[in-house]
């Protein structure tokens, strides 16, 4: 495995990418990795790392870089707690869905230049707010052919924008979707849950959802021993790479 940054210019701003790539030769499908609250941190980047290690180009987008603060560097050394998460839901109240659609384009772009991938499938993952990354990149960039999310927050509210909810936007999902969630969590709550499977089955969307009793929000992040749960973390994972290697590799095969 192989890692590198990359930038690139997204609206005439530079936006920094973590790629990792496999060592094996030959064709590897892509994965889009989008962030936490927390940015391109250690767990982002160890994400990458355990996909390229599964066989997958996965490249994870700072979709911060709009941002000229230095929260996160504030941040990172200080505890979880409601200082912290005050701190971060600053930045992501400065989002827009416009333009982490675009970032989230010049990703997919960007992965479709790598030779191994060539004209391989490329999917997307993502936690917390990358988890509703993952759902609105599934209706609104074109070319993606599976998402992957995990406890996407904000499901029920546009960012920066007037339009749509990604709840809203469930008829225009255009790849299969596997969610994975905490029974405990507050954002999204498993009535949100809820409400996200029925809109997808309304439409006929193909999507699989995994809930987990004694797991609340950010339970894969092992970073994070406050929210981290180790049962739900071990069983998510393979879930996930089985269902890229049905859907990416699968279909590149």
């Amino acid at each position: 495995m192989s890692d590198s940054w990359v930038t690139l210019e997204v609206d005439r701003d530079p936006m920094d990418v973590y790629v990792a790539r496999p060592d094996a030769g030959g064709l590897a499908p892509g994965v889009i990795v989008i962030q936490h609250a927390g940015g391109v941190d250690a767990f982002i980047q160890e994400t990458c790392d355990r996909l390229a290690a599964a066989g997958y180009v996965a490249a994870a987008p700072n979709l911060y870089h709009r941002q000229k603060d230095n929260i996160l560097g504030e941040v990172a050394d200080m505890p979880p707690g409601p200082e912290r998460l005050q701190r971060l839901m600053e930045k992501l109240g400065k989002f827009n869905d416009d333009e982490i659609v675009r970032d989230v384009q010049a990703t997919l772009d960007l992965l479709r230049e790598y030779d191994e991938i060539g004209a391989s499938p490329i999917g997307v993952t993502g936690f917390c707010m990358g988890g509703r990354v993952v759902f609105l990149a599934a209706a609104r960039v074109p070319g993606l052919a599976a998402g992957g999310m995990f406890y996407p927050a904000a499901m029920a509210m546009p960012w920066g924008i007037e339009g749509p909810t990604p709840i809203e936007q469930a008829e225009a999902v255009a790849c299969p979707l596997i969610g994975f969630f905490g029974n405990d969590d507050t954002n999204p709550t498993p009535e949100l849950v809820a409400q996200i499977d029925d809109a997808l089955t309304k439409y006929g969307k193909e999507h699989r959802f995994h809930a987990y009793d004694g797991a609340g929000h950010a339970f894969m992040d092992f970073s994070n021993p406050h929210t981290y749960r180790e049962h739900a973390a071990h069983d998510a994972w393979p879930k996930l790479l089985a269902f890229f290697d049905e859907t990416l590799k699968g279909a590149a095969a």
